[in-house]
């Protein structure tokens, strides 16, 4: 253990932010500790890898496209709204070509070059460059020129993710980062004045004999439980005994907090009193997505917003003719444009159509997708298409017919398709402005529906995960108080804190906020300390004393992630 350990800045959770703000703090000269509750990686580390950027990346240039600051911010303000300042997102999009410069630094491996022809949620690995977003969908594309941003990681199949994590942690650890893992952070300790000088936290000892076996279980349900948490319920269960036995308590002070212990999906409460409508949702992340490292910056005088926006994914494609169905809900009413990206398309559906929805189909398009498999589709995504092409549809040989069978409105499904068909013939194009070239008419049966309800199926999940948290200071990310002002030594970044995601989801825009906040918040911190040294020689011995073995402090106690929220803050 390292009870009673002196630090610069110590970093509570160890994903994409805690690793930029590691990283950032050390580079600034901190002395910098790291405590994650699990190994290192947390939902960047199962993520897809992908990080947005543009305004005119090597990788850009590399393909041939043209993209720039003030372009990307045009795209980019309709997404984020009001999540945070226009001079935040402006400076975002004009440091972006250089954070894909940062990450390349640090050993993180990208490729540009021509993106697919056809859309999709997640390329092959024939393709590191692609449009993640809207980019190139209705109404988007009436406000900004459309421009690939999704950098994809450098790795085989999902494994982009995992390799952009341990280039980070292998440059934090080169620079001197201590990083401990199984370590869990319940308590922030404050000075007489209120600011936090550390934390109290409990970690299950590396030399412990059920540490082999807690990594294992921990491994074997990492990825499945992203996807079919129900099936490793019972061994993540297994998994939390084994550390609550062994875990044993610790401290470390520091002149800085940086909290980045990720969202709260996984934290059922907190969904119940403020996403009511996502309870449906397959959670995305890990165990430690359950609000702790919120529930601290709350505790330590913070406050938080957008905690009722939760982003559910939705993707249709690939294969890309899955695009050319028709989207409604069980009145028949098209929910929206099926070319729009996964998140934005499922979130019509969850808060404007109850969370139900199926596609529609003619014999036609579903030849089409069969055909596309084999070019369009990475193994994890066939999987999935093995369900919905075997038991996961419903065939009828009239519109009628495929609504009795779903319980769709037939009358109103009726006048969607005719509404369609006839604008397509007509040449207006589809009345929901649908790229032209995925719109065909939905033509001669039989005709297929695959159901895209939120509860449609075990193996056809809608996963996603939480966007609000505590709102900081854009310049620095320390962690502001309700009345003004900001808690002393606390920052917050990732999804522990509003940032530049918190009101819309695109593939790599939460991991490139991670870097961005995260950066902020290890550099802000790191400065903070070099205030704090810069005035330390006009102590006394006994006030350092004092501060090193935490008798000059006042404990805020978090509430436990178990009982009811309660103050965390309201939109």
């Amino acid at each position: 253990m390292l009870t009673g350990t002196r630090y610069d800045v110590v970093v509570v959770g160890f994903g994409a932010a805690g690793a930029a703000a590691a990283i950032e703090a050390a580079d600034n000269g901190a002395r910098v500790l790291v405590l994650d509750r699990g190994y290192g990686g947390g939902a960047t580390a199962l993520s897809g890898g992908i990080v947005y950027a543009g305004g005119g990346t090597e990788e850009q240039h590399a393909g041939g496209y043209r993209d720039s600051a003030d372009n990307m911010f045009a795209y980019l303000r309709r997404e984020v709204g009001d999540a945070v300042s226009e001079a935040t997102l402006r400076r975002f999009c004009e440091q972006s070509p250089a954070m894909i410069g940062w990450l390349k630094a640090h050993g993180v491996p990208f490729r540009g070059g021509q993106v697919s022809s056809y859309k999709t949620s997640y390329p092959t690995d024939s393709y590191y460059l692609y449009y993640s977003g809207n980019e190139k969908a209705h109404p988007y594309a009436d406000h900004a020129q459309p421009a690939p941003r999704g950098h994809r990681v450098v790795a085989p199949g999902m494994s982009s993710g995992r390799v952009l994590f341990e280039r980070l942690r292998a440059s934090a650890v080169s620079k001197g980062v201590t990083v401990l893992p199984l370590a869990r952070v319940h308590e922030l300790i404050t000075d007489e004045d209120g600011a936090v000088i550390g934390v109290r936290y409990r970690a299950m000892p590396l030399g412990h004999p059920d540490v082999r076996r807690h990594s294992a279980l921990t491994k074997a349900t990492g990825k499945v439980g992203n996807w079919l948490p129900g099936l490793v319920k019972g061994v993540v269960g297994r998994t939390e005994r084994l550390w609550e036995r062994a875990a044993e308590p610790g401290e470390a002070y520091a002149g800085a907090v940086v909290l980045a212990a990720g969202g709260f999906i996984h934290n059922r409460e907190w969904m119940r009193q403020y996403a009511p409508a996502f309870l449906g949702i397959s959670p995305l992340g890990t165990a430690g997505d359950d609000g702790a490292g919120i529930a601290l910056g709350v505790d330590g005088g913070g406050y938080t917003a957008k905690m009722g926006n939760v982003t559910a994914w939705r993707f249709l494609a690939p294969p890309s003719a899955f695009l050319e169905g028709l989207s409604v809900g069980v009145d028949g009413r098209r929910i929206a444009n099926e070319d729009l990206y996964g998140a934005t398309h499922g979130d019509v559906m969850m808060r404007c159509f109850g969370g139900a929805g199926w596609v529609v189909y003619d014999a036609r398009t579903w030849r089409k997708v069969r055909a596309q498999i084999g070019d369009q589709t990475q193994l994890f995504q066939r999987l999935q298409l093995l369900h919905l092409l075997t038991v996961g549809h419903e065939r009828a040989t009239s519109i009628e017919g495929l609504a009795a069978k779903n319980g769709i409105d037939p009358t109103g499904l009726r006048r969607t398709v005719d509404e369609y068909n006839a604008g397509i013939l007509s040449g207006a194009g589809d009345p929901a402005h649908k790229d032209p070239e995925i719109a065909p008419v939905l033509g001669r049966g039989p005709y297929y529906s695959i159901n895209i309800s939120a509860d449609s199926s075990l193996f056809y999940p809608i996963p996603g995960l939480t966007l609000g948290g505590l709102v900081v200071d854009e310049d620095t990310g320390a962690v502001k108080r309700r009345a003004g002002g900001v808690v002393p030594g606390l920052y917050a970044a990732g999804r522990n804190a509003v940032g530049i995601c918190s009101n819309s989801y695109v593939s790599g825009l939460s991991i490139a906020d991670c870097l961005f906040s995260g950066r902020r918040a290890g550099a802000s911190a790191a400065a903070r300390m070099g205030a704090i040294s810069a005035c330390s020689s006009t102590l006394s011995d006994e006030k350092h004393a004092e501060i090193a073995t935490g008798r000059l402090t006042s404990v805020r106690r978090p509430r436990s992630r178990r009982s009811t929220p309660g103050s965390p803050g309201r939109n």
